[in-house]
């Protein structure tokens, strides 16, 4: 998330959209408020909101009733729109929410083809650009700045005992954000209910 963004265009005080409020989302939200910006967050459901807001957004549209392209462009347009989801036609569907030489970032991989025509790209002169998680003096770089400025990953915590339970409740997508297998036996509810 740092890294993608750090290397877009975008100036401290431009709008930024994060797309999806999951592992990468709930992140992107943090480190983008943190970095300076105007963080509108994109999402479906009424109940991400608050989370969204306590990440540090300073706007929520929930996709299923709001028109979030339109409240991108009450806002002035997003500078970038950071795609976590990995959902292409939701993707697709913000590119027409940038400012002019705005960019769709994406990061949340699916295997869908994306939807855009060439007249959305050519009329506000968007981008749509790939990132890669970067080499790992990115990931240094990343950490010391989430260190400093106090962002967190939420995590699901598995004992490496359950690695099988975590890793299938990873592919069946019912995570929140992250899973995290630590080793040493049991886990931490585990403890607190035979204290």
């Amino acid at each position: 998330m740092y890294n993608s963004l750090r290397n877009t265009t975008a100036k401290a005080g431009d709008l930024v959209a994060v797309q999806g409020i999951g592992g990468l989302g709930h992140l992107a939200i943090q480190f983008a408020r943190k970095m300076g910006f105007q963080v509108a967050a994109v999402s479906q459901g009424a109940d991400k909101k608050e989370l969204a807001l306590k990440l540090g957004a300073h706007y929520y549209f929930d996709a299923t009733k709001d028109k979030p392209v339109e409240e991108l462009l009450k806002l002035g347009g997003a500078k970038v729109v950071l795609t976590t989801a990995f959902d292409s036609k939701a993707m697709s569907s913000l590119v027409n929410g940038l400012c002019v030489g705005g960019t769709v970032l994406i990061l949340g991989a699916d295997i869908k083809s994306l939807e855009i025509t060439p007249l959305q790209l050519i009329m506000k002169r968007s981008n749509v650009q790939g990132w890669p998680s970067g080499r790992p003096i990115d990931s240094e770089q990343t950490l010391r700045f989430a260190a400093a400025n106090d962002i967190r990953s939420m995590s699901e915590v598995y004992p490496l005992e359950k690695a099988q339970e975590a890793y299938d409740r990873m592919m069946s997508n019912k995570q929140r954000f992250r899973v995290v297998l630590v080793p040493g036996g049991e886990d931490e509810k585990a403890k607190k209910a035979k204290k």
